[in-house]
């Protein structure tokens, strides 16, 4: 039997709704295989209040080589890698790989603005790993660092974002307008068309792991050889439905249901191709 091979370059989540946990959640509903790199543990110690663990670049590079001699890659990601260190060392090893599909989360902030990454280590993400990738997903606050500051408040702000962090080196950028009012609208551009991924917006906080899910959903499609436009889009419905049946437990943001869309199916999205 053979199935397709996807790997999550990401910290581990103990709350189970994000990371590794909803990268691996996220390609078994897709029928990919998914092995892990975990870059980091991320917990709160409720003594210390330390809450991100960095795993040290040897620990990262076994499992890396175990991983691509042991298995094989149809298709990665990243996601929290923190350091500029870690960055630096995935970048040169994924060059030294024949791996064709690269999903680049540019993890910098998250839904509540917190830091996810170190301030010295913005800069190796654009300079050093955003140039390798298939398709970078920044969310509107890591565009927005990425260009300098630029203001972003609507649709056509995000297509001018996109036209500049195509110039990064990337094949394609899809920025993800779920801070804009209105539908959940997202701008995939591959330098000559646009496509506007428009969808219900859902009223719940519980969307812990969503942009992470999101993304482990277009890297299954690739590893299953959609073209990068029907993996984002498929993906799009994926992470509706998800959020549509969030789940809530004991305490702070509820994660979204992986089991969704294979349970319910999701009819809410659209999609519109506009010329550059």
């Amino acid at each position: 039997m053979i199935i397709q091979r996807a790997l999550t370059i990401a910290g581990s989540a103990a709350r189970g709704g994000a990371g590794i946990q909803a990268d691996l959640k996220t390609f078994q509903e897709f029928d990919v295989f998914g092995t892990t790199a975990v870059t980091a543990i991320v917990a709160r110690n409720p003594r210390t209040g330390q809450g991100i663990f960095p795993q040290s670049w040897d620990a990262i590079e076994a499992q890396l080589v175990t991983i691509e001699e042991d298995i094989g890659v149809d298709a990665l990601k990243t996601g929290m890698l923190f350091t500029k260190d870690i960055i630096g060392h995935v970048a040169e090893w994924i060059k030294q790989t024949t791996i064709q599909n690269i999903v680049v989360d540019p993890v910098m902030i998250g839904k509540m603005g917190s830091a996810l990454l170190k301030e010295d280590a913005m800069e190796a993400m654009k300079n050093e790993l955003i140039p390798l990738a298939t398709i970078i997903t920044p969310n509107m606050p890591e565009a927005s660092y990425l260009l300098g500051g630029m203001e972003l408040h609507s649709v056509d702000d995000l297509k001018e974002a996109a036209r500049r962090l195509i110039e990064l080196g990337p094949r394609f950028v899809l920025v993800k307008g779920g801070r804009l009012e209105g539908p959940a609208i997202d701008v995939l551009y591959d330098g000559k068309q646009f496509y506007l991924l428009k969808a219900p917006r859902i009223h719940t906080i519980n969307t812990n792991g969503a942009g992470c899910s999101y993304l482990a959903a277009i890297t299954a499609g690739l590893a299953k050889g959609q073209t990068v436009q029907d993996a984002v889009i498929e993906a799009k419905k994926f992470i509706t439905a998800a959020i549509r049946h969030s789940l809530m437990f004991k305490a702070g943001v509820g994660p979204t249901y992986h089991a969704a869309y294979g349970k319910y199916s999701e009819t809410g999205c659209t999609v519109t191709i506009e010329q550059a």
